[in-house]
């Protein structure tokens, strides 16, 4: 049985703090690296040692570094695996959009300037194809960020993107999505690679 790996970023100081990111290049802080690497030897052990069909990446430094710490050779980058645009939040908290914006969610209202929910899906479902089309050679492994990996776990089951916010996606953190007898599933969700 093959499966689809997501593994989010390591740790940026804007995700330690809250700060929405997603056209923003930031490093991995240290922590962000160790974990990294603990991610891939994490990988490791749920995936065994066959070679993945496919690894695939966001074009931000924080995934490319991640793969890279991780152990991973990457096949593929592209944009479609890129953040949520937050537009205008960039860099911003939820608690200081809340200061103009009350009862703010990304999950539910508006990014001035940046993406919908829809087209964060429709960006998620364009993924979720090429990769349905590689499973028949083997695992699948994406590296991303959090509110896209949120999103792409939502689509694989069949469910509107605004359904991610019911799925976590720590950073360093690896899911696992497959099929039992055709129907849809997470097999593990946000596992965190905490090896010591």
């Amino acid at each position: 049985m093959t499966a689809l790996y997501l593994l989010r970023h390591g740790e940026t100081e804007w995700s330690r703090t809250g700060r929405h990111t997603s056209r923003t290049d930031l490093p991995l802080t240290p922590t962000g690296e160790r974990r990294a690497g603990d991610a891939g030897r994490l990988l490791g052990i749920l995936r065994g040692g066959e070679p993945p069909a496919l690894v695939a990446s966001s074009p931000r430094a924080r995934a490319l570094r991640t793969a890279e710490l991780a152990g991973l050779s990457v096949d593929m980058v592209t944009e479609d695996l890129a953040e949520w645009d937050y537009g205008e939040y960039e860099g911003l908290t939820t608690a200081q959009i809340r200061e103009t914006v009350p009862g703010w969610t990304v999950w539910t209202h508006p990014c001035p300037g940046g993406e919908s929910a829809a087209e964060v899906g429709a960006r998620a479902a364009r993924v979720v194809e090429r990769v349905r089309a590689a499973l028949s050679d083997g695992d699948v492994i994406l590296v991303g960020h959090g509110h896209f990996s949120r999103v792409l776990v939502a689509t694989w089951l069949g469910m509107p993107p605004e359904s991610g916010v019911h799925f976590g996606m720590d950073a360093a953190a690896i899911s696992v999505l497959g099929d039992e007898r055709g129907a849809p599933q997470i097999t593990r969700l946000n596992v965190a690679p905490v090896l010591e």
